[in-house]
């Protein structure tokens, strides 16, 4: 179980969401809606009890409040499980739209568009950078970066200064975009992988308590 933060401080845990029906292992799904499937269900349950472990448990469930989610349902879904109750949906963590590439494998893009499969290697982290028929990264992280104070903004108001957990259930650009802005780290963010920032009472810096814990996970097939 990890130490306990300081007294009055805020933890903002952070949960990519599970395997979906549609493969989001190996398929870029972005504003696709498509669901937790029985595998993704499984790694839920199993982020439930990691949590509940680390951060103490009342039932199996870890407190957290607020809760937030993104609106689609593989996040909204997982973060139900992981909880026992219904998030708070921030509609700008929404994943970026993939555009054109949508619902493909890094494969399929390659064979069905060649020169947009270098365009986007070449320059997929540049702002100006936009997907075929899709969303520029520039938008996206303005986007994600507008969720992000609403959602600080609810922390706030719900915790004041008394501190305590807090939890997001997301997809892996949005949680890039949300480690990157509130303490400048990137992890990796593989499915059902939990991760940890930690704010001190009175201050407004974010940092790393951990990243990219996927041991929860060792079992699951």
């Amino acid at each position: 179980m990890s130490a306990a933060a300081p007294l009055g401080s805020s933890r903002l845990v952070i949960v990519r969401h599970g395997e979906t029906t549609g493969n989001s292992s190996i398929r870029y799904y972005g504003r696709t809606d498509v669901a937790l499937s029985d595998l993704g269900r499984r790694q839920m349950l199993a982020t439930r009890a990691a949590l509940a472990q680390r951060f103490g448990h009342s039932l199996g469930i870890a407190r957290f409040d607020p809760i937030f989610a993104s609106p689609l349902s593989r996040a909204r879904d997982c973060a139900t499980i992981v909880t026992g109750a219904s998030p708070i949906l921030i509609d700008e963590f929404v994943e970026i739209d993939f555009g054109a590439f949508e619902g493909l494998t890094a494969d399929e893009i390659r064979e069905r568009y060649p020169d947009d499969f270098t365009q986007w290697q070449e320059h997929r982290l540049d702002p100006a950078y936009a997907y075929p028929q899709g969303e520029s990264r520039g938008e996206f992280l303005e986007r994600v970066h507008r969720g992000v104070t609403r959602m600080l903004t609810q922390i706030d108001q719900a915790r004041g200064d008394r501190g305590g957990s807090a939890i997001v259930v997301a997809h892996r650009g949005v949680i890039r975009a949300i480690t990157q802005r509130l303490a400048n780290v990137s992890p990796v963010i593989e499915l059902a992988s939990i991760h940890c920032l930690v704010r001190d009472s009175g201050q407004s810096d974010w940092r790393a308590e951990f990243l990219d814990d996927t041991q929860h996970l060792a079992d699951i097939d």
